[in-house]
């Protein structure tokens, strides 16, 4: 079946016509979870998922899964799927390229006349994004059992609206228990970064995702006159916490490729221009593909945060208050969009996900691999977010192909 190939025109067109549902000025989307606009893209793609033969079923989170049968309905489905939820200022590929390309599957299969021996699902998981409600991929972690359905449903909003109100008000809480056996589960996704595009390869074979360790840092210093206070009788907790800045820099560029490295929060007290900081709270973020580098990355963190104590005569106290691990996607299914890649003659590479995806939730509890596209410049959570038609059909031809290895002959 390597002669089979989705409509990329038909795939640009439901990206450009979702796209009008909560379409900002500056060419982006605000499509927030559980708002009204929401609601829209929801029954949209529904409406354009029920015309292609699919059934829809809603679990109690949300997630919507659209059942396209097979010959052995008994089977646990292939699925694919991702996102339509945005951030405030989102653009029109992340999440919905996921979705949309698993459409075009099922409707390039209807238009194939392909049967499968596994049935088919396309999944719409809820509230990804996490902007107005925590946790974030809300709908793929009680999926895979990250966090309790209780849990989800109680998270409220800025405004006091919980996540349980709000599904029920855009009508769609569903009754369907969340989590279920698959067969396979494969997501097709932007890059969300520059890699792609900077070694001109067309496909991103993703082979896991990066682990992911979040720390809260406080330094503890003196606050003091600026004037009056002789450089070397200070307790500069700036001092320190610039220190700890080039530190993370430094220890993510040793720790290459892989490694990651961002301090992308502080608050300094008192905040005055003549009085030397006595206190900066900074976030630090590592990443690294390997639990014993992230290991090695935060021993080395730590380290130097002791001697930066004794340098500048402060405390300093660090707090892990996120860790994911690394995460390797199924070998098999891997193997099989690296496959399918080839077959279709796409330039492409390994790569692994610098960024959290639902994905790395069901890999929990079942065969998962992913495929990137490249994305302009790397730009993604911005509106002018920008992804190539020709590169969005290769992603979802080789979507297709995955799948069709997977579900048209049964083990």
């Amino acid at each position: 079946m390597n002669d089979i190939r989705i409509d990329g025109g038909r795939l640009w067109q439901s990206l450009m016509d979702l796209a009008k549902i909560g379409a900002t000025q500056k060419g982006g989307v605000c499509r927030i979870a559980l708002t009204d606009r929401d609601r829209e893209g929801r029954d949209l793609v529904c409406s354009w998922l029920r015309a292609a033969g699919c059934t829809i079923s809603v679990d109690s989170i949300g997630n919507i899964f659209a059942h396209r049968s097979g010959r052995k309905n008994d089977l646990p489905p292939v699925v694919s799927g991702s996102h339509i939820d945005t951030q405030p200022t989102g653009g029109k590929f992340d999440g919905n390229y996921g979705v949309l390309a698993a459409l075009e599957v099922v409707r390039t299969m209807n238009d194939r006349c392909i049967e499968t021996e596994y049935p088919f699902e396309v999944a719409i998981w809820t509230n990804e994004e996490g902007t107005r409600f925590t946790p974030v991929m809300m709908g793929s972690g009680v999926f895979a059992g990250a966090f309790t359905l209780e849990h989800a449903l109680a998270q409220k909003d800025i405004e006091g609206k919980s996540v349980g109100d709000e599904l029920r008000r855009i009508g769609y809480a569903g009754d369907l228990p969340a989590g279920r056996p698959f067969a396979a589960y494969f997501e097709a996704h932007i890059e969300q970064g520059p890699i792609l595009e900077d070694t001109q390869n067309t496909i991103g074979v993703v082979t896991g995702a990066l682990g992911l360790r979040w720390y809260d840092v406080v330094v503890t210093g003196q606050d003091a006159h600026a004037g009056p206070t002789p450089m070397h009788l200070r307790q500069d907790s700036m001092l320190a916490a610039s220190r700890i800045v080039e530190e993370v820099n430094r220890i993510a560029l040793a720790h290459q490729p892989a490694g990651r490295g961002t301090v992308g929060f502080m608050q300094v007290k008192p905040n005055s221009r003549n009085v030397v900081p006595g206190e900066v709270r900074l976030s630090v973020d590592l990443r690294h593909a390997y639990k014993p580098e992230l290991d090695a990355m935060e021993d080395q963190l730590r380290k130097a945060c002791a001697q930066f104590e004794a340098r500048a005569g402060v405390k300093i106290e660090m707090q892990c208050v996120t860790d994911y691990p690394p995460l390797a996607f199924d070998a098999g299914l891997v193997a099989s969009v690296r496959k399918s890649t080839e077959q279709l003659g796409y330039r492409h590479m390994d790569i692994v996900s610098g960024a959290g995806h639902d994905a790395c939730y069901v890999a929990r509890v079942a065969p998962t691999a992913m495929i990137f596209v490249p994305c302009e410049a790397g730009i993604s959570h911005n509106e002018i977010e920008n992804a190539k038609p020709e590169h969005l059909e290769a992603g979802a031809n080789v979507l297709l192909s995955a799948v069709l290895e997977r579900a048209v002959h049964s083990n």
